[in-house]
């Protein structure tokens, strides 16, 4: 058994201690918000919070979660960057957008106004297939700049 927080909830996972989060969270515990792109840690679509930093959950084994925090975009709500991504039309298909927009939450907790370079910068993992990623910059500049 392993135990963390998810989403401020105390969990106890039974499953084998090699399972990526990824799988946890969606099939054991029902929160989709986290996608599976590549099942590399690459892409971005499945980026979560543990402890804090945005991690890729597709790789994260689940014993290295003991007695850790995940957050998940379910548990980060609600959020400025969220309205900001709204407010801006900042996404397009969608797929990518809760791994960015957890991204872009933790960068926002470490530096809560970053300018288009750095806010790019810390988005550089994440693959956008649709060309919104404008939109997406500003609407995290705008978040820091709002919230």
């Amino acid at each position: 058994m392993i135990s963390f927080l998810v989403n401020g909830v105390p969990r106890e996972v039974d499953a084998d201690p090699e399972t990526p989060l990824l799988y946890v969270l969606r099939n054991d515990l029902g929160l989709m918000g986290a996608r599976f792109g590549c099942g590399l840690g690459l892409c971005g679509a499945c980026f979560v919070h543990v402890d804090g930093v945005a991690v890729p959950s597709c790789d994260t084994p689940i014993w290295s979660l003991a007695g850790k925090s995940v957050v998940t975009v379910e548990g980060l709500t609600p959020h400025p960057v969220q309205q900001a991504f709204l407010d801006e039309q900042a996404a397009q298909c969608g797929y990518c957008v809760t791994g960015i927009v957890m991204s872009a939450a933790a960068l926002l907790d470490r530096e809560p106004h970053p300018d288009e370079r750095r806010v790019a910068e810390a988005l550089d993992r994440h693959l956008c297939r649709c060309g919104s990623q404008q939109r997406m910059v500003r609407a995290i500049v705008k978040a820091g700049r709002d919230g």
